[in-house]
């Protein structure tokens, strides 16, 4: 008798996008035309080609998978999570209504109709979205980070406390945003003009901490019991101009139409000695564990004399094939629906078991007729 096939697990690759898509866009730019020569590609996929590429990594692998769009739409989220309810969600929000504090709020909805999805929970995805309260967290438990201060107003301190040079930020926004060339300050008067410009367009509160002038890596951690480490990215400022700081700036990270972008290098796997890269790994961990991160984050780290120190804990990385995250994956040997399957494979280790047939309830008193008939095994 022919065995029944095992049912593949579905899996819904979820995400949030309306409007225009600006990287669709640059498919319309001549690169002769942009007065310099690009090192690397400008004409990136645009969203929905990088959410397909995950459906499609995921189906090679195995799964029953499909990208949904919530297109800002509550009643479209419901009915993912009732009616179309998958054995897991690829969580890919980021923001609802265009606010970046509803994320987590998301996260929590899975929770609430237990369905299992990828990378951290709702209290992770909410402490690492607050900067200074995420270093905090850190100290009190041992990691180092630079040494800061969380401001309220533009108006510099009598009593600063803090070494120059200093890197002002927002300290509520992701993916580098508010980060730009003029963000490292060297004085009293670049950091007034500074937190001004970032008071009028962010608002408060503003971090502002000590800028480390060293080797800058990005670490990615994957798994839960244990985390493991995957080979760090150190990134080669060399190429900037000498005017830009030693930063990865927003537009070093996202904007393929400005220089900056094609002149900062990542290096993967960074050269470090054994020592220290255990040193990286250990710190690595701890920032992991300590922000409740899950299944798979990174941690941006400078060092300072060997010494490494947090700078951001990112949960949900970007997971472009072949970029960031998913490069240090390649370097661990995997493929990009192999790193992709790990990922799915660590959130369905919390598929919730199937709730048990409740127990016949044994028949209730009649407490209107006034007589009270015990079971016999009372």
């Amino acid at each position: 008798m022919e065995q029944p096939t095992e049912r593949k697990k579905s899996v819904i690759v979820l995400y949030n996008h309306v409007g225009e898509d600006w990287y669709e866009k640059l498919k319309d730019v001549d690169p002769a035309k942009l007065g310099f020569e690009p090192e690397y590609p400008i004409h990136v996929s645009t969203l929905k080609e990088e959410y397909d590429d995950i459906v499609r990594a995921l189906r090679r692998v195995g799964y029953r998978a499909r990208a949904v769009n919530l297109e800002e739409d509550l009643k479209k989220l419901e009915r993912v999570l009732k009616r179309s309810r998958p054995d897991v969600i690829f969580n890919l929000v980021e923001h609802f209504h265009d606010d970046a504090d509803l994320e987590p709020a998301i996260a929590a909805m899975f929770d609430l109709y237990r369905i299992p999805y990828t990378g951290a929970p709702a209290f992770g995805l909410s402490l690492c979205q607050r900067k200074g309260l995420t270093k905090h967290v850190l100290q009190d438990n041992g990691v180092a980070t630079p040494r800061f201060k969380m401001l309220h107003g533009p108006t510099v301190p009598k009593r600063l406390g803090l070494g120059f040079p200093l890197i002002v930020k927002p300290s509520w926004e992701d993916a580098s945003y508010g980060v730009e060339k003029g963000s490292v300050v060297r004085d009293r008067e670049q950091l007034a003009e500074r937190l001004k410009h970032v008071y009028e367009d962010f608002g408060v509160p503003i971090l502002v901490e000590e800028f480390i002038e060293g080797r800058e890596l990005h670490v990615s951690v994957w798994g839960n019991d244990p985390p493991e480490v995957l080979p760090p990215i150190e990134f080669d400022f060399s190429d900037l101009p000498p005017d830009h700081p030693p930063i990865i700036s927003y537009a070093a990270k996202w904007n393929p139409l400005e220089e900056v972008y094609h002149r900062v290098h990542a290096i993967c796997p960074a050269s470090l000695p054994k020592r220290l890269f255990q040193k990286v790994e250990k710190v690595a961990i701890q920032a992991y564990r300590i922000t409740r991160c899950r299944d798979y984050a990174r941690i941006d780290i400078r060092l300072k004399d060997n010494k490494p120190y947090v700078l951001e804990v990112n949960p949900n990385p970007d997971i472009t094939e072949g970029v960031s995250f998913m490069d240090s994956a390649e370097q661990a040997g995997y493929s990009f629906e192999q790193a992709l399957a790990k990922i799915v494979g660590f959130a369905l280790e919390r598929e919730p078991s199937p709730q048990p047939a409740p127990e016949p309830k044994p028949d209730l008193p009649d407490l209107d007729s006034g007589i009270l008939i015990v079971p016999p095994e009372c």
